[in-house]
């Protein structure tokens, strides 16, 4: 994601729009950039926001995991499986426990 698209959110945020989309949006962004802890932040207000968000569990676990944070990373993708299970998200369910088996 470019530093324009960075910003962008940034920007609406400080504009006082703050929702679960906005988070995960730059959650996955800094996850991309290798800024483990400023993804792990954002994340995790995005499931502040929404705790049904199952992509945001998925990328919550993989940032905590990138950070070496393995014990949270588990612990998110447990949380993450059983939300996606209760919500029928079975591909994210299927993901989560896949990068799961990886930490076990």
């Amino acid at each position: 994601m470019s530093d324009q698209i960075l910003a962008n959110f940034q920007s609406m945020l400080e504009q006082g729009q703050d929702n679960a989309m906005i988070r995960f949006s730059l959650g996955n962004a800094y996850l991309n950039a290798k800024e483990y802890e400023q993804a792990i932040e954002h994340l995790a207000l995005a499931l502040k926001h929404d705790p049904d968000y199952s992509a945001a569990w998925k990328l919550y676990g993989k940032a905590l995991a990138a950070a070496n944070r393995n014990d949270e990373a588990i612990s998110a993708y447990k949380q993450g499986i059983e939300i996606a299970e209760n919500k029928g998200d079975i591909q994210a369910a299927k993901e989560m426990k896949v990068f799961l088996k990886r930490l076990l």
